[in-house]
């Protein structure tokens, strides 16, 4: 497995990578949102592109990083979600919350 990762992309994207799980959660959690909070746009893109694999805790990331966005005064989208996690979100009934269609 492959390292996880989260960092601001050039264009100021919230770049989601690797495996979302338990073990690798906390740690992106912090980061995103130090990263959100320094982010110099009025809107947050998270692209989760480049997630290899995501258990329930990869949703409760973007939730996370959702209720982050929000408080620095941001709007925001969801890019890419893998077909992992959109199954999970239609389990979880979060395809609104999400704004998936």
């Amino acid at each position: 497995m492959n390292d996880s990762a989260v960092r601001l992309g050039e264009s100021g994207e919230l770049l989601l990578s690797g495996v979302l799980d338990y073990r690798t959660g906390p740690g992106l959690r912090k980061q995103g949102q130090a990263l959100i909070k320094s982010a110099k746009g009025a809107e947050l893109v998270i692209d989760c592109s480049a997630v290899e694999k995501s258990s329930s805790v990869g949703l409760s990331l973007l939730l996370c990083f959702m209720r982050d966005a929000k408080a620095a005064g941001k709007t925001w989208s969801i890019r890419a979600m893998p077909e992992d996690m959109r199954e999970i979100a239609q389990v979880s009934e979060l395809t609104e919350v999400l704004e998936l269609a």
